[in-house]
């Protein structure tokens, strides 16, 4: 039996998670605990259940990963957050499934130095259809990205703090790893007044905060004649509640190593 802990469990993500975790056919998983900074009182005790609106699963909120028992962590909190929880998580050997977004470089070699001792599978975006995407952006990349302007579009709602979206800049690191680019190098993050004529070296991000949209994605490949466009678009938090539930029954049995959805879904070219 997989058993799995969510931390964060009283906010969006969290309860998609403890959700999808709960209500899940297979019998070889569990949800054996629920992590939770708002929980701070030991004596009002809250079932993750209940957060969750699926009623009572038996698994009560804690306030600390210390009082918790799980093989393997889902975390799609915040940075500093998930950095603890990762060296907590080597120290006790417990595998994880990070769905944070946001690391700077230095962050990103930390988690990927930590794949060394404990399984980790790290994706800034779990939907299984936005992973084909990505797979299908390469191969556009191929065919079209030395003759094409490339433009990458996503819209999120007004709560998320990071801009780009750690999706649009995996999809934008794809295509200039294809195309051999420097993404630090030919990014364009936006424009404003009197500019150049578009280099087309270049991959130009935009970035739309509003709402409560859940996380639309488009891919832009423009030539002169014709226009082709890649978009995935999430209507609930659910598909990448799904994908990270995946990503932890995948990864239950692996040799430590730094893991990512490409793997999960055997899409690795």
């Amino acid at each position: 039996m997989l058993k799995i802990g969510v931390v964060g469990a009283s906010g969006k993500m969290g309860r998609a998670l403890v959700q999808a975790i709960t209500l899940s056919s297979d019998p070889g998983i569990c949800l054996s605990a629920a992590i939770s900074s708002n929980q701070q009182t030991p004596d009002s005790v809250v079932d993750a259940g209940d957060l969750a609106g699926i009623g009572k699963t038996g698994v009560s909120v804690v306030a600390s990963l210390d009082t918790a028992e799980f093989d393997l962590l889902i975390d799609f909190t915040l940075v500093a957050p998930t950095l603890a929880h990762l060296e907590y998580c080597q120290t006790h050997h417990k595998m994880m499934v990070i769905g944070t977004t946001g690391f700077d470089a230095q962050q990103q070699l930390q988690i990927k130095q930590a794949g060394k001792l404990i399984p980790i599978v790290q994706a800034p975006n779990m939907s299984v259809g936005i992973n084909l995407c990505f797979h299908l952006l390469e191969q556009a990349a191929v065919v079209l990205g030395k003759d094409a302007d490339i433009e990458i579009m996503e819209t999120h709602h007004r709560h998320k703090l990071d801009a780009p979206s750690g999706t649009a800049l995996r999809m934008g690191q794809i295509i200039a790893d294809t195309l051999g680019r420097d993404l630090e190098q030919c990014a364009v993050y936006g424009r404003e007044g009197v500019t150049k004529p578009r280099d087309r070296g270049t991959i130009g991000f935009s970035t739309v905060r509003a709402g409560d949209v859940v996380g639309d994605h488009t891919v832009l490949f423009a030539t002169d004649g014709e226009r082709l466009e890649i978009t995935h678009k999430a209507s609930n938090r659910s598909t990448f509640a799904n994908g990270a539930l995946r990503a932890a029954q995948w990864l239950s049995g692996r040799p430590n190593g730094w893991y990512d959805m490409q793997d999960v879904l055997g899409l690795r070219s």
